[in-house]
């Protein structure tokens, strides 16, 4: 039994260890074998804009203005928020801002 996983891309299992990668036989996607071993343990890795990783208790900058849904006030670029947690779902940060407790995506921050 082979203990390469299943493709991300066509779901076949149909896969094999290549150096550093995991090829698909079926559709030729190649993806690492670093990253796959990272999901496969439950671990989630977040990175912001700038790519590193992020984890819970770390501060970050909001990197641009940011309107906040529901309202009219606005998360302003350069906003320090410290203490952030890390969470599963599309808005990867949860987070207490000075406009209040929010979800942000993790691509409009960067670690301080």
């Amino acid at each position: 039994m082979s203990t390469a996983p299943a493709c991300p891309q066509c779901t076949l299992e149909n896969t094999y260890p290549d150096g550093a990668n995991f090829v698909c036989a079926d559709c030729g996607f190649e993806w690492p074998q670093a990253a796959a071993a990272t999901e496969e343990d439950g671990e989630r890795i977040v990175k912001d804009s700038n790519g590193n990783v992020l984890q819970s208790g770390d501060s970050v900058v909001v990197i641009k203005d940011l309107k906040v849904k529901g309202s009219s006030t606005v998360l302003k670029q350069g906003s320090k928020i410290k203490g952030i947690r890390i969470v599963d779902g599309d808005h990867e940060v949860d987070c207490k801002t000075d406009v209040g407790q929010m979800l942000l995506k993790a691509c409009y921050l960067r670690k301080v």
